[in-house]
């Protein structure tokens, strides 16, 4: 499959709120430049008048500007590779690619090569929610993980000692990239499906959900998770704002959800809910 490679001239303030609205677009993959901001969706899905009116809508704000191309499936690895840093979640774990090589010792260390997928630990909302796995006992849990991406939260699972892990994308790409990405670190307790969670086979109960997607798809489906959790379950969610927070806590309420833990970064926010008997 190519891909369209969306190339946005914008200050650096802009960059967060221009991948919340470009993914609700069907944008996939996201990469911060000097310049601003590249995204990138599958040729298939392309729309460029949505593209404009995403544009249009913050053009009196800022200067902004943008050019697309076709970005065949074989030169990705070529331009993550230009970018693609190892980070660092605090002195616990470290996110790099096969290609890197790090000095020094951490009790988690995670191989990620994304490809196409989102989820390599850059962005706020996959970093806060590796910083609330290192928080939370996965020994001997079940987990399940809901838009996986490159895998790296179910990774993170595996890591901690998670018994088994579900976990679920509805590209066909990601799907393909977490498969690898399990395979490099050697998370064999991990199946990869593709499909929405009313298509793939679950279990009937996970001790532990992990949901790092949009806040549309999360307000929809919480109860969803919640179903899957017992009593002392625990369902860590991020891909929203802090001002999503409060419609968030409103449906997880109703779920018989309460909170135990939030946190924010640059704007961007992650919550763990827990089951209630």
């Amino acid at each position: 499959m190519d891909f369209i490679e969306l190339k946005i001239s914008v200050l650096p303030d802009y960059a967060d709120i221009l991948v919340a609205e470009l993914a609700g677009a069907g944008f996939e993959s996201f990469v911060e430049t000097p310049e601003g901001l590249n995204a990138y969706v599958g040729a298939g899905a392309w729309n460029e008048s949505r593209v404009q009116e995403i544009i249009l809508k913050y053009a009196p704000l800022t200067t902004i500007t943008y050019t697309s191309s076709l970005l065949p499936r074989q030169n990705w690895n070529e331009e993550w590779e230009k970018n693609y840093q190892p980070i660092f979640i605090g002195n616990q774990c470290v996110v790099r690619a096969s290609f890197h090589h790090i000095e020094g010792h951490f009790p988690y260390e995670i191989i990620i090569n994304p490809k196409m997928s989102f989820g390599t630990g850059h962005h706020e909302t996959t970093s806060l929610m590796l910083e609330m796995q290192l928080g939370v006992d996965h020994q001997g849990k079940k987990v399940m993980d809901v838009g996986c991406g490159t895998g790296i939260l179910a990774i993170m699972a595996c890591k901690k000692g998670a018994s088994s892990s579900d976990a679920f994308d509805t590209d066909e790409w990601a799907v393909e990239n977490a498969v690898e990405n399990c395979r490099l670190n050697g998370c064999g307790i991990t199946k990869v499906q593709q499909g929405t969670i009313d298509e793939v086979t679950l279990a009937p109960q996970y001790d532990i959900v992990l949901a790092n997607i949009n806040r549309n798809v999360l307000l929809r489906e919480i109860p969803q998770y919640a179903e899957k959790l017992p009593a002392g379950g625990l369902l860590l969610l991020s891909g929203f704002y802090e001002q999503d927070i409060a419609d968030l806590q409103k449906v997880a309420a109703q779920a018989h959800l309460s909170q135990i833990t939030q946190k924010t970064k640059s704007k961007w926010a992650a919550l763990c809910f827990q089951k209630q008997g």
